[in-house]
């Protein structure tokens, strides 16, 4: 696929350091197109690492983004806030950004607030390490701090609805956040957003997955850091399981 904006982004070693998961800006770029963001709309951003999407987003496309992510960096201790201003300084968009230190699913916004809301690699997370009725009560709550016809873009790694392979079994890192533990299918995600009460509009594996997955493998740091990890799970997986799954959905333009 064609990522007009992304693709003046050259630094994949940059854009892996300070971005989550794979795809990068280009995974953001596909997204922020799905949502048809306008300049001026307020949105809201759950989950953004160190930012650098969340950046993306306020410069590209002009919009007002609120990031929230209660986590603190996992290598310099930081809280991801501190990063993403740092960030949104850099990229000269600090008055188009606001970072807060909260977290799913009890944000304290108040109800109908934002235009649209923004997460990838982070609702996953949610359910592989709080089970999947803390992650449809996150999803409760987007859905209520989202406008009446305001639409949700979420992006979370997936798996095709095939059996594990067992070769790729066997090298699958553990963990509590293990491949295995947090990822579900795109089936599973979409009936999970309709289940509390958007209006699906989309959803489908991402065209260039497989592709994301192999960059990732080669420049994320912690990838870099441990090759025999999930860079091999990746190789020997050959895009057979693992995927990456996007569901866009709208809340009810009559909806409180």
């Amino acid at each position: 696929m064609n990522y007009p904006k992304a693709i003046h982004y050259t630094d994949l070693e940059t854009i892996y350091r300070e971005c989550s998961g794979p795809g990068g800006l280009k995974l953001t770029e596909f997204l922020a197109e799905k949502l048809a963001l306008r300049p001026g709309m307020l949105l809201l951003d759950v989950g953004f690492n160190r930012g650098y999407q969340t950046c993306f987003l306020a410069k590209e496309y002009r919009v007002f983004s609120v990031g929230i992510d209660p986590w603190t960096d996992r290598v310099d201790g930081r809280p991801h806030v501190e990063h993403l201003m740092d960030n949104a300084r850099a990229w000269g968009v600090e008055s188009l950004v606001l970072g807060v230190q909260v977290g799913l699913p009890d944000t304290k916004f108040a109800g109908s607030s934002f235009d649209a809301v923004y997460t990838t690699t982070t609702m996953e997370m949610i359910r592989g390490l709080e089970g999947e009725a803390v992650y449809r009560a996150c999803l409760d709550e987007l859905y209520r701090v989202l406008r009446p016809g305001g639409v949700l873009a979420l992006g979370e790694p997936v798996h095709y609805d095939v059996p594990l392979p067992e070769d790729l079994a066997a090298v699958m890192p553990p963990g509590e956040a293990s491949w295995a533990g947090c990822f579900s299918t795109l089936d599973a995600a979409r009936e999970a957003v309709q289940s509390q009460g958007f209006e699906i509009l989309e959803a489908g594996h991402c065209p260039d997955a497989r592709v994301w997955w192999e960059e990732f493998g080669r420049y994320d740091p912690f990838c870099k850091a441990d090759p025999d990890g999930e860079p091999r799970a990746i190789r020997v997986d050959g895009g057979r399981w693992l995927s990456f799954g996007y569901v866009i959905a709208r809340k009810p333009a009559g909806a409180a």
